[in-house]
């Protein structure tokens, strides 16, 4: 209540201060809420990166931008207005607000299936394919229709508003029932409609760019009616096991040619007597997700589900009948998703199942987590989760 307020009361009557008060009481409060509550993580998953990617100092959130990956909300959200700041510290740098997104990132990719507000730093410079300005377009099997686009899939802004680094820009995010909007720097620039899905996650990306956030604050808007293919994929459980800046949590023999590469996991092809990398932690029963990319020079790779268990081998071959069909084509990732209970292996590839419940008659009741490599391999978004 204003101090001008308080002095025209004096000279009212009664009921009629009970009247004022209560309907300067009744007047819209900002319905905001803290995001990120500017001293740890609290409300946030790391999805695939080190702790090192995501600190958090005096009220900022700092992405390193090492390795490229995800950091996630721990809930979905549907309708919203989002707002956020943030700046570059490094010319040309790169990131992204994620709109919509699954809990884990898509087969071959660091990133989710989402949709994809651009992050650019000015200086990263503008093409006919993209801007640093304030793009929107789905990514990795999201779909959506821009507005003010060029033939593809991705929202162009009607007008250049970022800053460059290391200036703070606002971004003001509006996503209601499948359209979004995103005002830069307290104008409307970009938007689009009819996205899928439509509730999900809200992600910030790491991606090269070492980038500051502060202020990230949302406010709910009402639900709207949403089919279940247009719902984003929900939390799983799953974690990662490769953090994409060492090999912290495995135990390979020296030489062995394995190799953290960003996102990746990497396998030179060279290596000692002991190609293999194992988990230091042992597991019974699980579910789990790994993709793989073979090289042209691969012979077949294994995985273990239980180390030193043969039954739990989990063969990486092209050519193996049962898995034939479903392959990619060379040179694209293949995913491999399954579960172990005792001694039952259910495992699909490419989304494809290949079995459900085969026994593993003799199999070991624990073991690690183990890939045993036979020629240059990728693997990446390695996930288990506990089923116990």
């Amino acid at each position: 209540m204003t101090t001008a307020l308080k002095k025209e009361l004096l000279f009212l009557p009664l009921v009629t201060i009970i009247t004022v008060v209560t309907l300067a009481c009744s007047e819209p409060t900002d319905s905001f809420r803290p995001l990120f509550n500017g001293r740890d993580l609290t409300g946030w998953v790391n999805v695939n990166t080190a702790a090192s990617t995501w600190t958090v100092e005096d009220g900022l959130l700092i992405c390193s931008g090492k390795p490229y990956g995800e950091l996630r909300t721990e809930r979905m959200y549907q309708n919203f207005i989002l707002e956020m700041e943030w700046r570059h510290m490094v010319p040309k740098g790169n990131a992204g607000v994620f709109v919509w997104a699954d809990d884990i990132t898509a087969r071959g990719v660091p990133f989710h299936r989402s949709i994809e507000v651009q992050v650019l730093d000015n200086a990263y410079g503008n093409t006919e394919s993209h801007t640093t300005h304030g793009d929107i377009f789905p990514i990795h099997g999201a779909t959506m229709t821009p507005l003010n686009g060029r033939g593809g899939e991705r929202a162009f802004p009607t007008e250049n508003r970022s800053k460059p680094s290391p200036e703070w820009n606002h971004y003001r995010i509006t996503a209601n029932d499948g359209s979004i909007a995103l005002e830069v720097n307290g104008k409307l620039v970009t938007q689009g409609t009819d996205a899928s899905p439509r509730k999900g996650y809200i992600c910030l990306e790491s991606e090269g760019g070492l980038v500051h956030y502060r202020d990230i604050r949302i406010q709910e808007l009402p639900d709207t009616p949403v089919g279940a293919s247009d719902i984003a994929i929900a939390d799983r459980g799953l974690r990662s096991l490769y953090n994409g800046v060492d090999l912290s949590g495995w135990v390979t023999p020296d030489n062995s040619g394995w190799t953290p590469n960003d996102w990746r996991l990497s396998f030179a092809g060279e290596s000692s007597d002991e190609p293999r990398i194992s988990t230091e932690q042992s597991f019974r029963n699980i579910a789990f997700i790994f993709d793989v990319l073979p090289h042209e020079e691969s012979n077949v790779a294994r995985v273990f589900l239980r180390d030193g268990a043969e039954q739990t081998a989990i063969q990486i071959d092209a050519r193996d009948p049962e898995m034939a069909e479903h392959f990619a084509e060379a040179g694209q990732w293949n995913r491999f998703e399954g579960t172990l209970r005792g001694e039952l292996l259910s495992l699909t590839l490419n989304g494809q199942q290949l079995f459900e419940d085969r026994q593993l008659a003799g199999a070991t009741e624990t073991g690690a987590l183990t890939i045993e490599a036979a020629g240059p391999i990728d693997f990446a978004n390695i996930y288990v989760r506990d089923l116990e």
